[in-house]
Formats: C-alpha cells, structure tokens, sequence
C-alpha cells in the first residue's frame, strides 16, 4: 500500500511543486494557489489509511502555522509602530490568503456570502431555482432569486426563506435580507396594433368594459367575439390601476387563468392548476424563464376598456 500511496502523490505533485525553482523567482499567487488547489486534490485520491494519515499531518502543521501566525497577529495589533505594517500585510494577496486559510482574517461579506450560498445553490437547483448574491449593504444583502425560487407558491417560499436563514446565520455582517425582482422582458405590441381609427371595431377591436367596473388587484375574465368574428377568452389584470390584457390561457398548459393567485405585494399572479408564476404586468414566466404570457392589445378611451383580439 506504501508503494502505491508513493507513486500517487509524485505523480499528481512532483512533476510542477516549485514551478519557478529553475528561475529562482518567486512563485506568484497563482502559482501559490494552484499548488494547494492540487495538492488538496491529490489528497481526496488516496486510499482512505493513506489519506487518513496525510490528513492528520496536514493539520498538525497548519496548527502550528496558526499558532505562530496568531502571536504574531497580536502583537503587531498590541504595537502602535507595527500595527500599520500589520495593515499593509494584510492587503497583500498572498499574506491574505494564508492569513484566511487560518482563519485569522475573516473573509469579507461578499466572498463569505458567496460561499454560503454554494452551500443552499444544490437544493434550490433540485427544485429549479437558483439565486445570485448582488451586493450587502449596512447589514442587508440583496439577492435575485431564480426559477421556482422566484414563483408565488409554497415550496417558492420555503426556499426563500432557505437562502434568508442560511445568510443571516452564515454571514455576520448580515442582518437582513431584500430578494430584488427580475427585470422582466415586456411583451413587444407594434405600435400600429394600438392605434384605433374612426371604427375600432371594423379593426378587430371590441370593447370589454369601463375602467371602472374593473376591480384593483383583481383579475376580471371577458368572453369577446369581434365583428369579424374572431373570439378570445381574455383576462384583465389591474394592478395598482395598470391595466394589462391576456389570453385566458396559461402557458404551461393552456388551462384558464381568471381563478389565478394575484398578489399585488409582488406583482405576479400564479396558476392555480399547476402553480406557475407571472409577472402580472409583462407576463413573463418567473417559474419557467422564457415561457410567456400572450398579451393583447389594450387601451382605455372615455373610460372605455378597448381589446383587441381579432385582425
């Protein structure tokens, strides 16, 4: 077992472990970095007595690399003269990193969040979601959420209150945490769809309603047939008395919407048949990103909600 543990290590090491000896230069960070990086991967390789052992050494030396490092640390902090070149070591990225390894210096928020949510990224990917660290700001850390993290559903919540816990306890700087919506891609209507003529309704417009018989932070179903004969399903969602038209059909499966979840606190409204979740005002898919909601022409004249749905 000796012979094999032997020939693993010199071969996955020997071959670059001081890549500027021949120099005599310095070894750079990288260079630094990517010796620990494989010799931690040479590691994971062994046969587990093997690894047992090399382990076991590796961590005797590094305690007693820590607790050098650790009086020097104090001392330089308790010297007035010394503790501004202790400040200036630390900037540099090889003291930093070596100091981090020891965990002598904490990482700053950003980085440490970053390596949270590495560690909650699996469970959200496994139900479809995923969620992106934008900034941490006097003590709150802002975050995008992703997929089914970002939809109105139960499991939706769970996993936003998943990424909360997980950066409250991991990280120390924060207290807080603020999920930033998406910024949705609108539905595109050319603009000649939107001009009424002298005879709207000669151009497939019909009118649904007045304005104010249409409810806010409610969804209100219209069954339209144009002059030409075209006929649609339609809902109207108004949301903070922005009115928005749709097929009555949700884009998973086409199934019909007016009973749909709307809330206004987000902005979405969601499936009531299979839980998918909308950008109430673009109609955009936030639990299926690319999935669309089809929009329709809409306009309000003399109080009157005009939609168009056929040519």
């Amino acid at each position: 077992m000796s012979t094999t543990v032997a020939e693993t290590s010199a071969d996955t090491t020997a071959p670059d472990a001081t890549p500027t000896a021949a120099t005599g230069a310095d070894p750079t960070f990288e260079e630094l970095a990517g010796r620990v990086d494989r010799a931690v991967s040479a590691l994971a390789g062994l046969e587990p007595a093997a690894r047992s052992v090399a382990e076991e050494l590796k961590a005797a030396v590094e305690a007693v690399h820590r607790a050098g490092l650790v009086t020097i640390v104090r001392r330089m902090k308790a010297d007035d003269a010394a503790r501004p070149v202790l400040f200036d070591l630390v900037d540099d990225p090889v003291v930093h990193l070596l100091l981090s390894l020891h965990e002598i210096v904490r990482p700053d928020p950003m980085t440490l969040g970053n390596r949270v949510l590495v560690d909650v990224r699996p469970q959200l990917q496994s139900h479809g979601g995923d969620v992106t660290l934008v900034r941490i700001e006097d003590g709150t850390a802002f975050v995008r959420l992703s997929g089914a993290c970002n939809g109105c559903s139960m499991s939706s919540v769970t996993l936003r209150n998943l990424v909360e816990g997980a950066m409250i306890e991991g990280v120390p700087a924060v207290t807080a945490v603020e999920v930033l919506p998406n910024e949705p891609s609108p539905t595109l209507i050319p603009l000649d769809a939107l001009w009424v003529g002298p005879d709207p309704a000669k151009e497939g417009w019909v009118r649904a309603a007045s304005a104010d018989a249409i409810p806010e932070g409610a969804i209100s179903r219209f069954d339209l047939t144009s002059q030409s004969g075209a006929q649609a399903q339609v809902i109207v969602v108004n949301l903070e008395q922005r009115l928005t038209a749709y097929r009555n059909e949700c884009a998973h499966e086409g199934l019909p919407l007016d009973d749909a979840l709307i809330d206004a606190s987000n902005g979405t409204l969601t499936c009531p048949w299979h839980g998918f979740c909308y950008d109430a005002t673009s109609g955009e898919c936030l639990s299926s990103p690319g999935a669309q909601l089809e929009q329709l022409p809409m306009r309000v004249d003399d109080d009157q909600v005009w939609i168009r749905v056929g040519p």
